[in-house]
């Protein structure tokens, strides 16, 4: 098989790039060594900066997302038993998010590839990458008891934190940055209502919590728990107690308890890797990496990734120009840095760290009494929210 651009991974981002490369009449096959229902069975977080909204509109599949998704122009924060709202519209000039799933815009993604007739691959073993740091770099893969190869310009490794793209990197020519954080989220999707109609933040000493919304009639609700606990552990009523306990009185009051459709606990990282470009493969995405999900950074990021990376692409067939393609790292980290500062903050200002002591919740409050009593804090948190535009810092 002969393609200019080989995607490896078609969760959201992949899918994204193959759209947009579509669209501007550049061929791309996306392997995928996971069935389609298993990428549309990950259940992941939902809240898209306006970037991303934009970009979904010119990949042709916003329409959906415009219809049900739900515009969010703030959250509240809620600690010392009191909330109090961020008002994002106001403080960053206009601008809102929308709280629209991931699974929504994958599926989205999925069906406008198909009705195009395009290539995608799923169930692809033992996926491999050769000879990026070449001009005639291969992609090899097993489907069906059969070797197949493919022959391309490029591969975009759009394959998550654990895929083959960055793994098949040379020692010593990818740095990576981590840090493991001593908590992970129990998360719960629920059939319904949300306790409100904006998300809700939670400092309390009992840990934070997290009330967010898929629609008018789904919830999905988090706790913060320690990285032992397993989600067996924890009993639908045992979960609605929790959260309750985390709540204000008025959120108790309104909280509508019911069977789990999903319930997971995950771990949170920040995670960088630099650079994002190795000759002719990119990383874009998780492959490249994480933030602890309390900034809802991480489908933005990927977003932004495949903004500069598909214009790069793009700028290389229509122009011959690998302008783009040469600063596509440094543009991306320099947002991913930032985002990964707002993250690491906001998940060290709202959750509890047993090991920082009394005083460390002292501080906590009074980080938080700061920021809604004052324009400056309010205005940092929103600017940081909402996203940055895609010329930051140009």
């Amino acid at each position: 098989m002969r393609t200019q651009v080989a995607i490896i991974g078609a969760g959201p981002s992949g899918l994204l790039l193959g759209q947009l490369l579509h669209k501007a009449g550049i061929d791309a096959v996306i392997v995928e060594r996971q069935s389609g229902d298993y990428v549309l069975g990950r259940i992941r977080a939902g809240v898209l900066e306006q970037v991303c909204i934009d970009l979904l509109d010119e990949a042709g599949v916003g329409k959906r997302m415009h219809q049900e998704g739900l515009v969010h122009g703030g959250f509240d924060m809620l600690f010392k038993g009191e909330r109090h709202r961020i008002d994002l519209n106001r403080l960053t000039g206009g601008k809102n998010v929308m709280v629209y799933g991931q699974t929504e815009v994958t599926r989205d993604l999925m069906d406008a590839r198909q009705a195009a007739g395009l290539t995608t691959v799923y169930e692809a073993g033992n996926v491999a990458v050769h000879g990026f740091d070449t001009k005639k770099p291969r992609v090899t893969y097993e489907k069906d008891g059969q070797t197949h190869e493919i022959e391309c310009d490029f591969i975009a490794g759009c394959d998550g934190f654990h895929g083959v793209c960055r793994a098949s990197v040379p020692a010593g020519a990818v740095a990576e940055y981590e840090k493991i954080y001593p908590f992970g989220w129990l998360g719960v999707l629920a059939e319904t209502p949300p306790v409100h109609h904006e998300l809700i933040y939670v400092n309390s000493t009992r840990g934070f919590a997290l009330c967010s919304q898929r629609s008018h009639t789904r919830s999905r609700y988090y706790l913060q728990v320690p990285l032992t606990d397993k989600v067996e552990a924890w009993s639908d009523d045992a979960f609605w107690n929790e959260l309750g306990l985390r709540l204000d009185a008025g959120g108790r009051e309104k909280l509508v308890t019911g069977p789990s459709i999903e319930k997971s606990v995950a771990p949170l990282r920040s995670f960088v890797a630099e650079p994002m470009r190795f000759g002719r493969m990119f990383l874009a995405g998780d492959a490249a990496h994480i933030v602890p999900p309390t900034g809802a950074k991480g489908l933005n990021l990927a977003a932004t990734d495949v903004k500069y990376l598909s214009g790069a692409l793009i700028e290389f067939y229509a122009d011959k120009s690998e302008a783009g393609i040469d600063t596509y790292s440094e543009r991306c980290l320099k947002r991913i840095w930032r985002a990964e500062r707002f993250s690491w903050w906001f998940t060290g200002l709202m959750h509890n760290f047993p090991e920082n002591g009394p005083i460390g919740q002292k501080l906590q409050d009074a980080e938080l009494d700061y920021i809604v009593h004052s324009e400056t804090g309010a205005r940092s948190v929103a600017e940081n929210y909402v996203g940055l535009p895609l010329d930051f810092g140009a």
